[in-house]
């Protein structure tokens, strides 16, 4: 339906029909020019809208104006869509061919589908260079895995000489650090034998107790005399220690420590057995030269109850680094300590041979008949001392057995020095005790 303009339009100007030629087309005179074609008008609908009061009039004489048109392309044997039937057929048949070629394509593509061909077999010769390439592709692959497998190889070797040299490093390290801290180790074990040395030389020092002090401040007084009263003169207090130390010193100079000795030769005493004796004169050098280096100079065991000037080399040595001497006291007592003397260090030659670990031991021997080997049940253990470098060179130690009895033999026995591995040298030993109340011939075993 055509919009109220268009209508407007056609009522106002009409459509004058065009007059076709009667004449058939025969009989009309050749073109000048080749015919011109013509292309398909788009006839609008110029009917008036129902709503306008000329659409009728309007839609007759459009009717009237299209019916010799239509009746004009009936003559010329044109279509309905403007074109030549001969190009319409041509138009479809082409579309056919077309539809008939994709036709014949699919169906050879199924018959082939169907039946496959058969593969062609490969000559010799393509299959002599497919292996010859296999052949070399594995060559390839070889030469490649050989590098890398020597690549691994060295690169093993390398982790494993870093590996080893940081093992040993470590090792090294740790070798050292051990040895530091074992030096350590034996630093402290080295003070903590001074410290129980030092601890043992406080016990064995004898302490003045408050009652001791008491008793010996009130003897004090009494020796000032009744006079003096309660008050103690300053004086008075340096002249009684000069008297005390005067009496120590007059009991030192008789023989050294002040203490009766039984085992002194000239008062009786006597070594009567000890340990295979030192001959230094098979040595040679200068322990040869020694008192008791060679030659045959009398039992030079004696020499160790024999009082001495502390010379060095007047001395009793016994062969290794232990060994034991018997001695027999001049009479038969309760033992209370005995002494071991040694050269002092101030004018020593060697210290190494001094005694160090020793233990003294008695029995009574009640006649000159029997022999060691009878009393060896009757023997029993006295002390047992340390003889120390680091001190005097006289060193009395106390009887510490219980319930000691009377005895007249006493056994020294040294198992270790102070480092001779030849020979160990005995300067002098003393044995100090009291006298029974009433003479004893045995003693009970304690």
């Amino acid at each position: 339906m055509a919009s109220p303009s268009i209508s407007d339009a056609a009522v106002a100007s009409p459509v004058t029909p065009v007059a076709l030629d009667p004449s058939p087309v025969a009989s009309r005179p050749p073109a000048a020019t080749a015919p011109v074609r013509k292309r398909p008008v788009l006839l609008l609908d110029q009917r008036p809208h129902p709503s306008t009061p000329t659409s009728r009039t309007a839609a007759a004489a459009a009717a009237a104006a299209a019916a010799p048109l239509s009746q004009a392309r009936r003559k010329r044997g044109l279509s309905s869509s403007g074109r030549p039937r001969w190009q319409t057929a041509l138009s479809v048949a082409a579309k056919n061919a077309a539809l008939l070629a994709v036709l014949l394509y699919l169906g050879d593509q199924a018959w082939r589908w169907a039946h496959p061909a058969p593969l062609a077999q490969p000559d010799d010769a393509a299959l002599a260079g497919y292996t010859a390439r296999v052949n070399d592709v594995e060559a390839s692959l070889a030469r490649a895995f050989g590098a890398l497998k020597v690549q691994l190889e060295a690169v093993d070797r390398k982790i494993d000489g870093e590996v080893g040299a940081a093992r040993g490093e470590l090792a090294a390290l740790l070798e050292e650090k051990r040895l530091a801290i074992e030096g350590q180790l034996n630093l402290l074990d080295a003070r903590t034998d001074e410290l129980n040395d030092a601890l043992g030389g406080l016990r064995r020092m004898e302490f003045l107790r408050k009652d001791q002090f008491e008793a010996f401040l009130d003897e004090f007084k009494e020796s000032l005399g009744s006079n003096s009263g309660t008050e103690v003169d300053l004086d008075q207090v340096r002249a009684l220690a000069r008297e005390i130390v005067m009496r120590e010193i007059e009991k030192h100079a008789a023989d050294g420590v002040g203490r009766v000795d039984y085992a002194v030769g000239p008062a009786g005493g006597r070594v009567v057995r000890y340990s295979e004796a030192y001959d230094a004169g098979k040595r040679g050098g200068l322990l040869s030269a020694l008192p008791f280096g060679g030659g045959d100079n009398g039992d030079q065991s004696q020499k160790i109850l024999q009082p001495s000037f502390g010379e060095p080399g007047q001395c009793f040595p016994l062969k290794g680094s232990s060994g034991f001497v018997e001695i027999q006291l001049r009479k038969g007592i309760i033992p209370e300590a005995i002494t071991l003397e040694h050269v002092s260090k101030d004018v020593a030659y060697d210290m190494s041979t001094a005694p160090k670990d020793c233990r003294l031991s008695g029995w009574y021997q009640g006649t000159h008949t029997e022999t060691p080997q009878n009393h060896a049940a009757e023997m029993y253990a006295l002390t047992e001392f340390t003889y120390d470098l680091a001190k005097n060179n006289i060193q009395t130690f106390d009887i510490t057995a219980p319930d000691v009895g009377v005895v007249n033999m006493v056994r020294l026995d040294f198992t270790s020095n102070h480092g001779s591995s030849a020979l160990t040298c005995i300067y002098r030993i003393r044995v100090h005790g009291h006298e029974p109340v009433t003479p004893v011939i045995a003693s009970p075993l304690p």
